[in-house]
C-alpha cells in the first residue's frame, strides 16, 4: 500500500520532530475493495504532486471517495487524516485517525499521528491515551515510546514520564529524543541542576542533534541565560535547516518578554522561510497585535489579515478561530464579529482545551452585551 510522505505538519513538545519513519506491519485483513484501493493511490499521487489548495482538496475528495467505498481500508482513513490535519480540520482528521487505529491497532505510525492530532486539540490526556496501547504491546518501537515521554509530560503525569523515558534508556542508552524528553521532564519539576545534566548528555549522545539543541536552549532560557539560550536555537536551526521550530522558540521567548519588534522580526523570518507555516503566521499575528494603539490600527490589521490567511487555508483551525475572536472583541472593538467566532470555537474544541474555559466567558459577556 502506497503512504502519503507528509508529515502531521504539528510542533511537538520538543518541536518539529518530523514524519515516522518507523516500519509499519500491517494487520491481517479482508482484501481492499478494488475501487477503493483505486481511489487511495489517485489520492496519495494527488497529494503527493499537490502544489496548492486545489492539489490538496482533490487528494482529500479521492480518500474520502476511497473510505466511502471500502471503510475498512485503515490506510485511506490514515492517509485521509493526515491531509486533514495539515489543514486544520483536527477534528475529522481524529476521526478518521481514530478508526485507523482501530483497524491497525499495530500500525506505529497511526498512533503517532493520533496522538499529535490529540494534542493539538488541547487534549493531553486523549494524546497518552493513543500511544500507550501501542507502547505497551512495543516497547522497542522506534517512535512511539519517546513520543510517549512527551505526551505523558504534557498531561502532567511527569513521573510517568520519567519512568517512561527510563524504559526507553534501558533499551536505548544513548538515544539524544529520550534524553532530552528525560531532560524537559526534570525541568517541569523544578530540578535545574538534573535536567541540564541530561540535556548535555543529549548533546554528547549525538552532536548533531536539533532536538537536543532545541532542549538545551529550553532549559537555559529557564535558567535566565537568554544569550546561551539563543545560540543553542541557532545551532538547531544549522542543523535542521528545514525546521522553524528553534526559530519560533526564539520568537516566543521574545514575545512573551515583552520584546515585539525583535519577536516580529523572527517570526517573519520563519514565514519567509515556511510561507505557510500557521504557528509563525499566528505567533506574528499576536506579536504585531500586541505593537497596537488605540489610535493606530495598523498592527491590529495585519494581525486580521495573518489570522485570516491561517483561516483561508485552514477553515477549522482551533487557534485561528480564538485568536481571531479576540482581536475582534477586545481589540478591534466588534463584538458582533467577534461572538460567531468564539461560538464556532467551542463548538469545535473539545473542553479539555486550555482557552475553553475563557471563551465560554467571553461568549457570555458578549451576549449580555446585547441584552
Amino acid at each position: 500500500m502506497k503512504r502519503l510522505l507528509f508529515a502531521v505538519g504539528l510542533v511537538a513538545s520538543l518541536g518539529a520532530c518530523g514524519k515516522s519513519q518507523q516500519k509499519v506491519e500491517a494487520p491481517t485483513l479482508q482484501p481492499a475493495n478494488p475501487v477503493a484501493l483505486g481511489k487511495m493511490v489517485q489520492g496519495v499521487q494527488a497529494a503527493q504532486g499537490a502544489t496548492d489548495a486545489s492539489g490538496k482538496d482533490r487528494a482529500i475528495s479521492l480518500l474520502e471517495e476511497a473510505v466511502k467505498a471500502d471503510a475498512g481500508l485503515w490506510e485511506a482513513h490514515y492517509n485521509l487524516g493526515i491531509l486533514l490535519a495539515d489543514k486544520g480540520d483536527l477534528g475529522t482528521a481524529e476521526r478518521h485517525l481514530a478508526t485507523a487505529q482501530q483497524l491497525a491497532p499495530n500500525a506505529e505510525d497511526v498512533a503517532v499521528a493520533l496522538s499529535e492530532v490529540r494534542r493539538r486539540r488541547g487534549d493531553a490526556q486523549g494524546a497518552v491515551d493513543a500511544l500507550a496501547p501501542f507502547v505497551k504491546d512495543n516497547p522497542g518501537a522506534s517512535y512511539a515510546p519517546v513520543a510517549l515521554i512527551g505526551a505523558l509530560r504534557e498531561s502532567e503525569k511527569i513521573d510517568e514520564a520519567i519512568a517512561q523515558a527510563q524504559q526507553v534508556l534501558v533499551r536505548h542508552s544513548k538515544d539524544p529524543r529520550a534524553l532530552a524528553e528525560l531532560a524537559l521532564s526534570y525541568l517541569d519539576k523544578g530540578e535545574l541542576d538534573t535536567a541540564e545534566l541530561l540535556s548535555e548528555e543529549a548533546l554528547k549522545a549525538d552532536t548533531k542533534s536539533a532536538i537536543a539543541e532545541r532542549t538545551a536552549g529550553l532549559i537555559k532560557l529557564n535558567q535566565g541565560d537568554d544569550a546561551v539560550a539563543f545560540r543553542h536555537f541557532a545551532r538547531a536551526s544549522e542543523l535542521d535547516p528545514k525546521d522553524t521550530t528553534a526559530r519560533l522558540n526564539v520568537a516566543t521567548v521574545l514575545l512573551e518578554a515583552g520584546i515585539y519588534d525583535k519577536a516580529v522580526e523572527q517570526f517573519r523570518a520563519a514565514l519567509e522561510a515556511e510561507p505557510e507555516n500557521s504557528s509563525a503566521a499566528l505567533g506574528l499575528a499576536a506579536a504585531r497585535r500586541a505593537q497596537g494603539k488605540r489610535d493606530e490600527s495598523g498592527p491590529y490589521l495585519e494581525a486580521e489579515k495573518l489570522i485570516k490567511g491561517v483561516l483561508d487555508r485552514e477553515p477549522k483551525n482551533l487557534e485561528a478561530t480564538y485568536n481571531l475572536a479576540v482581536l475582534y472583541a477586545d481589540f478591534l472593538k466588534r463584538p458582533a464579529d467577534a461572538l460567531p467566532l468564539y461560538q464556532r470555537f467551542l463548538d469545535q474544541a473539545p473542553k479539555s482545551h486550555p482557552a475553553h474555559a475563557e471563551a465560554e466567558k467571553a461568549l457570555a459577556a458578549l451576549n449580555n452585551q446585547k441584552k
